[in-house]
């Protein structure tokens, strides 16, 4: 059966001319591309094989030829990545401090808490600002930054009033009374307070002071008694014992005395003006005091 029709099939076809066909011939490019095809589809596993080596050879030569910028480039990426901006080069370099004079330049590194890995994104203004407030002598302070790493610390400083010499160590203390730093031997012009307490009241006595000039000639340092009233201590040894409620009266009437009788010249060792209106005054021993005792 199927002879027969083959058979048939030829019996009603006519012979053609192959230039006359519908179908064009083949190009040469066709003919390549066919070609081409053919071949990847025989052997396109070793072809997509030998592709992906040149690719890893020519990609390779590439970041040997640029592995030094790539080098810096990834350890910033991955200092940034992992939080490390020191790394990344935002770290701290250059700390400007200003303003300080009781204040030492150790103390306000330590209230930054700079570290060698701090950077300065992770730098906390804020905090060290609070921080560094928080100092004794330090009234105010500015803390700012500057990308990439310098930092900047304008302090404005307490005003000492006085100098507080307690358990053998001389305080600057502020007009509150409140320690701000260690005199040293700096500051000798400031009145200079002893005693437990004196340094609370310091202020108002030296403010009562003031209006006595002539009482000031001389006078070394400020005692208080009980922390309840204050003595006048003379380069002479003198003790002026003034009462506790009072003081400006007392004062004025020491004025009168020096005025009219030179007292604070005398030979006295203590003048007593804890009672009003009644002064009392302990002479020096003399040389026959010394013998009789």
């Amino acid at each position: 059966m199927q002879q027969v029709k083959s058979e048939t099939f030829l019996a009603g076809a006519r012979l053609v001319d192959p230039r006359a066909l519908p179908v064009p011939v083949r190009t040469s490019r066709q003919r390549l591309t066919n070609r081409f095809n053919r071949a990847v589809v025989l052997h396109g596993r070793a072809i997509r094989r030998g592709v992906m080596i040149a690719a890893v050879l020519a990609t390779g030569l590439v970041l040997y030829q640029v592995r030094e910028p790539i080098g810096m480039l990834a350890n910033t990426i991955g200092g940034i990545a992992q939080g490390n901006f020191a790394q990344a080069g935002l770290a701290i370099g250059e700390i400007e401090i200003s303003g300080q004079t009781l204040t030492s330049e150790q103390q306000i590194f330590d209230a930054l808490g700079i570290q060698p890995h701090t950077s300065t994104l992770a730098f906390d203004v804020e905090a060290a600002r609070l921080r560094i407030a928080e100092l004794p002598a330090v009234d105010s302070v500015t803390v700012g930054k500057t990308y990439p790493g310098d930092v900047s610390v304008v302090i404005t400083e307490k005003t000492p009033v006085a100098r507080w010499a307690v358990d053998g160590i001389t305080f600057l203390i502020d007009g509150r009374g409140d320690q701000i730093g260690e005199a040293g031997g700096a500051y000798a012009e400031l009145p200079l307070v002893i005693g437990d307490g004196a340094a609370d009241d310091a202020l108002v006595m030296i403010r009562a002071l003031d209006g006595f000039p002539l009482l000031q000639d001389g006078l070394v340092a400020l005692s208080r008694i009980a922390d309840r009233r204050w003595d006048l201590i003379y380069d002479t040894g003198l003790r002026v014992q003034l009462p506790e409620q009072g003081v400006a009266q007392a004062m004025a009437h020491l004025v009168t005395y020096q005025n009219d009788y030179q007292l604070l010249d005398r030979d006295v060792s203590t003048i007593d003006l804890r009672i009003d209106s009644v002064v009392a005054v302990r002479p020096n021993p003399t040389d026959e005091d010394a013998e009789q005792s």
